[in-house]
């Protein structure tokens, strides 16, 4: 099974952003980050374009799986 796996944690330290802040910028819970730097919640591509935006990156840059073949 493919894992999730995100920058977005390190993403947000080059840019001394709380996940607050990142949760109020992109219009969900600070919950929805944590489980999204935790591999444990799979973002709307909607929220992935618009977090990638922010970071000023690309979607494929913050998030990628892992790949179990």
């Amino acid at each position: 099974m493919a894992e999730l796996l995100t920058k977005i944690k390190e993403h947000r330290a080059r840019l001394n952003m709380s996940q607050s802040e990142l949760a109020e910028l992109t219009g969900v819970r600070r919950e929805t980050i944590i489980r999204l730097e935790k591999g444990q919640y799979n973002p709307s591509l909607k929220l992935a374009m618009d977090i990638a935006k922010l970071f000023g990156t690309t979607v494929e840059e913050i998030f990628t799986f892992t790949d179990d073949q």
